[in-house]
């Protein structure tokens, strides 16, 4: 089945055009949907994916109508392929996974795009050692044993509630709880 996706970014949108030119390129079902692309909750997206099988191709007008980033575009095309679907751009044309050519594509970029994740992953793991290094541990800091002393006799007395333990000692439900569970 093919099946077509077109977006706009505001409720003032028109998605006419769109839609005329998913119809001209034979798309059965058309889903369409007026929302932000930087969204990441796009329920007729969704919709499309539940209905998504084996063999289709979902065809967008232009690859923006699909995705706003290109971290997002890949994840998306990784999500279509892993139904053994493909995809199809009607404005970029090397944007075509029915194609040898455009599987091929598709795959470099995303080896890029991994290289990118990779090398940001390493980047991060040596900035933390380097920190270490430096005596810097990273995370919260303790929380004040004095505090914490004081809300546990204030919880033991039963004299106090819960928010006004917390708003004496300035420490959190979470902590307050994990420490009187210890």
């Amino acid at each position: 089945m093919i099946i077509g996706y077109c977006r706009v970014s505001t409720h003032d949108q028109c998605l006419d055009r769109q839609t005329d030119i998913l119809t001209d390129a034979g798309c059965e079902r058309i889903y369409q949907e007026k929302i932000s692309g930087a969204t990441k909750e796009r329920p007729e997206l969704q919709r499309m994916f539940d209905a998504l099988r084996e063999g289709d191709t979902v065809v967008v007008t232009e690859l923006s109508r699909l995705s706003r980033t290109v971290k997002d575009l890949f994840s998306l095309v990784e999500q279509i392929h892993h139904t053994g679907a493909n995809l199809k751009s009607l404005k970029e044309n090397w944007a075509d996974t029915t194609t040898p050519q455009g599987k091929l594509l598709f795959a470099v970029f995303a080896g890029i795009s991994e290289f990118e994740r990779d090398l940001i992953r390493q980047r991060t793991k040596e900035g933390l050692e380097a920190a270490r290094a430096r005596g810097r541990n990273g995370g919260r800091p303790p929380t004040d044993a004095d505090k914490l002393n004081l809300a546990l006799k204030m919880y033991k007395s039963k004299e106090y509630s819960i928010s006004e333990i917390l708003k004496a000692t300035g420490i959190s439900k979470t902590t307050l709880y994990r420490f009187l569970k210890k």
